[in-house]
């Protein structure tokens, strides 16, 4: 996919290739200024807007492809955020926290039953219930499915509704995880903090939030999140009740809000 970039040096606006690591090595065509442009955004969130922008432009199976890679990449973010602000709580060193994290998710990482145990597992420790959505009508599973191994070429109206759905369930552990979601900012800044380190001096940097469907909290370079609240476990304090789930009516308004900042972003003709 292609993303619109500036150049810091003549101001000449064309596109780029997204790159998965979120940091672009460019060059402009107009000048030959060289610089680095790293973008602040979360990999669930930009596979949900590329879900979104397939969905506006008719490409309904690849919209279910890219709407159910983003709900895994959001419990991903859940659970590593959950697990760093645990780490925190307790007093442990982030570079060591971070370490254990990365050595326990490599054994996960190929294996997603493994990976929904592991987050059910941190999200009943964190939040002080059971992950109820954890179901297969919970997670859409049987419609996703048929869609990406059985060849099911859906409707329009059955991509809405399963947009919608996880839409909701996304939105709804992003507000369980409050200002915990900055420790799991945390990890990309650090990646690029060590990116930008290795940049050679006559290279420009440029930092970028592109619009888009979730807006989550952000941990800016050089910022250290927030101190974590003591656990609620401490304080044998109450479960939190859960946020409303499958509000298509939220998924539609986001979409209204934000759906053409969406379409511009991934596509949207800004020069050559």
């Amino acid at each position: 996919m292609k993303i619109p970039t500036a150049c810091p040096h003549c101001g000449h606006r064309f596109q780029t290739e997204y790159h998965d690591s979120g940091m672009h090595d460019l060059r402009c065509p107009e000048c030959d200024g060289r610089y680095a442009l790293f973008i602040r955004k979360q990999r669930f969130e930009t596979l949900f807007d590329l879900g979104t922008r397939a969905l506006m432009d008719g490409y309904a199976r690849e919209a279910v492809v890219n709407f159910a890679a983003a709900m895994e990449r959001c419990l991903e973010f859940y659970l590593k955020a959950a697990q760093l602000e645990h780490a925190a709580q307790q007093g442990h060193d982030l570079e060591d926290a971070v370490r254990a994290l990365d050595g326990t998710w490599k054994l996960l990482v190929t294996q997603s039953e493994r990976q929904l145990g592991a987050f059910a597992a941190t999200y009943l420790a964190r939040e002080g219930r059971a992950p109820d959505f954890l179901t297969p009508q919970g997670l859409g599973a049987d419609f996703r499915n048929r869609v990406i191994h059985r060849g099911y070429l859906p409707q329009e109206q059955e991509v809405q509704a399963y947009a919608a759905k996880l839409f909701a369930l996304m939105n709804r552990l992003l507000d369980d995880l409050g200002d915990a979601a900055l420790q799991g900012t945390l990890l990309q800044e650090r990646e690029y903090a060590a990116l930008l380190d290795a940049l050679p001096d006559d290279v420009t940097a440029v930092f970028e939030e592109h619009p888009g469907m979730f807006r989550t909290p952000r941990v800016q370079s050089g910022t250290p999140p927030p101190a974590p609240a003591p656990s609620p476990a401490a304080h044998h304090a109450a479960p939190r009740p859960p946020a409303p789930l499958n509000d298509a009516a939220a998924f539609q308004a986001a979409l209204r809000e934000r759906g053409t900042l969406v379409s511009e972003l991934f596509g949207g003709k800004t020069g050559r």
